[in-house]
């Protein structure tokens, strides 16, 4: 096979590093505040609040319910031209409009009432996380949906892509460091002080973001040309039942379902695995998430080698995808600490990869729906993505109540059952790998976008001006 290069339509670069970068600190945001999220929800509303585990679980059943309404939805209305487009773009406006509610809206989840009632409690979980997530797809899926629009050569999307990897690996460093470092198990307070750190540097970036976020003039033009041209106007569920008929974008959503299953697991185990099964405080804590986080900074250069040497986007991801696993797995056989070091340093290796190299694939399915249905439409894409990336939070509440359950978990205790650690070690290791390997096997077997589709699609998206 031919030099990757050699795929590439419309090779130039027509951004600077400097806007790359700019974008890329709106991914430290959103990795920031979610990754806390995953990282510390479930264990903050269980063992600190005392909330009942399926009581946590349902509360965040219901937030990926009402997700289900309303990602596609907001992906649909910010597909279409506003007033405001003209002047200030197309996604622009709503990124940057919505930040600073959702970034309240986060804190809010920090300081539930101090009440003995578990249903106002529950009450508190589902409303706040139901407000954050409202504003979240706003901001996400206008911020991820002028990734493609406004990247468009293969080389603009690897370079900004390494630069958005770099920035937004700050976010998941923050994530995991940020609570090990402020947090005090017993003391529910350090969790609202966490949560504070966490809105002040979203604060800060928000003004960082604001160049990087700004469509392109061209591509705003070009989009309100074809538009007024009378670009047929599908309605809102035949433009989702599209998306879903797309055979590529199905394969995909359903591996990003399981490896986010993979993450939330793992990374809402560590506080368990730390404090239960290794039995150590927050020091050592905050030392697995370091080496989970150098491995995947360490490893972005490899990988970016790697795939140009490969010269097939999907072959990277399923090959980072087995290093995740095969690593998983050793959670659940080892407790020995120097080895889970070691183990999870690797892991973070193979999370690196899948960083490169996931919104380049995502680019390519872009790139041939636009091909397939001539229009753009990035929003909705992102929308229908984001509401089945909330798969993975339920299949991570879901895990830990039953295995909880089932191995006589103990809500709000400072130690556990030895059948608790047993269950704590799966959730850790086994089943999430065992996830994760299902999500490359549907990948492996029905993404079939090769280099050569790739060109063929670049070349149909000139021809057809958009």
């Amino acid at each position: 096979m031919s030099d990757i290069d050699d795929f590439d339509i419309g090779a130039e670069v027509l951004h600077s590093k400097k806007i790359m970068s700019s974008y890329g600190t709106g991914s430290l945001v959103t990795h920031l505040v979610d990754g806390v999220i995953n990282f510390i929800l479930f264990f903050y509303y269980e063992a600190e609040v005392g909330l009942n585990s399926w009581l946590v679980a349902l509360g965040l059943v219901i937030y990926a319910l009402w997700d289900a309404v309303n990602d596609p939805l907001v992906g649909y209305i910010t597909d279409r031209p506003f007033k405001f487009t003209k002047k200030w773009g197309r996604r622009f406006p709503w990124a940057i409009a919505v930040f600073i509610p959702w970034i309240i809206s986060f804190l809010l989840i920090f300081t539930p009432p101090d009440v003995a009632n578990q249903w106002i409690t529950f009450a508190w979980l589902v409303s706040t996380l139901c407000v954050y997530d409202l504003l979240e797809s706003v901001f996400t899926v206008n911020f991820e949906a002028l990734f493609p629009d406004k990247f468009r050569s293969r080389s603009e999307r690897l370079n900004a892509s390494a630069i958005v990897v770099y920035i937004g690996f700050v976010g998941v460093v923050l994530a995991f460091l940020i609570p090990p470092m402020v947090i005090v198990y017993g003391n529910l307070s350090s969790y609202a002080l966490m949560a504070w750190v966490c809105v002040v540097i979203s604060v800060i970036c928000w003004f960082l973001m604001m160049p990087g976020l700004r469509d392109d003039k061209e591509n705003v033009e070009r989009y309100l040309l074809k538009y007024d041209e009378g670009q047929k106007r599908e309605s809102y569920f035949k433009t989702l039942k599209q998306t879903l008929k797309q055979k590529t974008f199905v394969a995909f959503f359903v591996m990003i379902i399981l490896y986010l299953a993979l993450t939330h697991l793992m990374t809402a185990s560590l506080l368990y695995f730390s404090r239960y099964v290794l039995e150590t405080g927050t020091g050592t804590l905050l030392i697995m998430t370091l080496l989970l986080l150098i491995g995947g900074l360490v490893a972005i250069p490899f990988w970016l080698k790697l795939n140009k040497k490969l010269g097939d986007h999907r072959k990277t991801l399923i090959i980072a995808g087995i290093v995740m696993v095969c690593s998983a797995i050793q959670f659940t056989i080892f407790t020995n600490l120097t080895i889970v070091l070691i183990v999870i340093f690797i892991f973070g290796f193979g999370v690196g990869g899948y960083w490169v190299i996931y919104p380049v694939i995502f680019s390519q399915v872009i790139d041939e729906s636009v091909v397939k249905y001539e229009q753009r439409r990035e929003g909705i894409y992102n929308g229908v993505l984001n509401f089945f990336k909330n798969f993975g939070k339920l299949l991570q509440a879901v895990t830990l109540a039953a295995v909880h359950e089932l191995t006589g978990f103990v809500e709000g205790a400072s130690t556990q059952p030895p059948s608790a650690l047993i269950g704590i070690r799966l959730h850790m290791g086994l089943i999430p790998a065992i996830l994760m390997a299902i999500g490359l096997l549907v990948f492996w077997k029905f993404f079939d976008i090769t280099p050569e589709k790739a060109k063929q699609y670049k070349e149909g998206i000139i021809k057809l001006k958009l």
